[in-house]
């Protein structure tokens, strides 16, 4: 465990304090907060695994959802998991605007390499500080009927606060996992960055493929806004501590695969919780990495790439 500020050794490990029921409670922990990071990162698999566009304001737009999920539930008492649902058609609109904007001014001109990625960096530094202009720099949280609810079963902790995002989570990510392999929009826009041509001869237009498929990934983002707020309290510079985690659980799960950004984002929660549990907290970004570099070097594709 961690040794008091001033000891000379960094860490010390006790073995009498490492028991089974702790080992559980650090697994258990580490799966539900995963779930949290495949609800954040699919929108980020489908944008750059299957478009080939690098969207890092992906966490911009999940602030967005966490507070128009806080708005309503401060003032009429909803619970945010539900209105970031309700809302999740109003992002999708969005998504389809700020696409055909990406699509007209870089990506028809072939300039969607570095001035695309300067757009999104820009959408999400506008929208952290209209934020900031909007709700002050101040944490705001949410309030729900199972936000301090803890089940106890045989020495494991459940907090419901991670375990209902995490059951919403995988719920949503087995829906797009249904749905991209089972309807022809979805199969269209697994192709839509392998074969455009074959696309146009099949009388299917890959910018409106594209297109919909960003929104969709914008969509995600409301329920995993709504999903932050109500596992911690939110503020606007809290999305860029999301950006370099969203991509790495893509590039560990493997680049445009639902079910690998899945696997990806529990074996990085499962790294972190362990890594806090029996280090501490401050290494956990850097054990997590260091996995996925690993990872990188052994299988560069991912575990679920091709």
């Amino acid at each position: 465990m961690r040794q008091p500020a001033g000891d000379p050794r960094r860490f010390r490990f006790d073995p009498m304090e490492i028991t089974p029921a702790l080992i559980l409670n650090a697994v258990i922990a580490g799966l539900l907060i995963g779930g949290f990071y495949a609800a954040v990162s699919v929108g980020v698999s489908i944008s750059f695994g299957m478009l080939d566009v690098v969207n890092i304001a992906h966490p911009a737009f999940i602030l967005v959802g966490s507070y128009i999920a806080y708005i309503v539930n401060d003032r009429f008492g909803f619970d945010p998991i539900l209105v970031s649902l309700v809302v999740s058609p109003l992002f999708f609109a969005l998504g389809l605007g700020i696409y055909r904007v990406y699509y007209v001014c870089f990506e028809r001109r072939g300039q969607e390499s570095l001035r695309g990625l300067a757009f999104f960096f820009g959408i999400l530094f506008i929208t952290e500080v209209a934020l900031v202009l909007i709700f002050g720099v101040d944490y705001r949280t949410a309030s729900t009927a199972y936000t301090d609810t803890t089940l106890r079963l045989g020495g494991i902790d459940f907090p419901l606060r991670l375990v209902v995002p995490f059951a919403v989570s995988m719920a949503m990510v087995a829906g797009l996992q249904v749905f991209f392999t089972h309807t022809f929009f979805g199969r269209a826009v697994l192709a839509v960055a392998q074969d455009q041509l074959a696309l146009r001869l099949m009388g299917v237009d890959p910018v409106r493929i594209k297109g919909l498929a960003f929104a969709l990934s914008i969509a995600t983002a409301s329920v995993a806004g709504a999903f932050l707020i109500v596992i911690q309290p939110v503020q606007p510079s809290i999305g860029r501590e999301y950006i370099g985690l969203v991509f790495a659980v893509c590039v560990l799960g493997g680049m445009g695969s639902i079910w690998g950004t899945l696997i990806g984002a529990l074996v990085l929660g499962v790294a972190e919780s362990f890594t806090s549990t029996f280090v501490g907290p401050s290494w956990a970004p850097a054990v997590s990495f260091g996995l996925l570099l690993a990872t990188l070097a052994f299988r560069p594709s991912g575990i679920l790439g091709r």
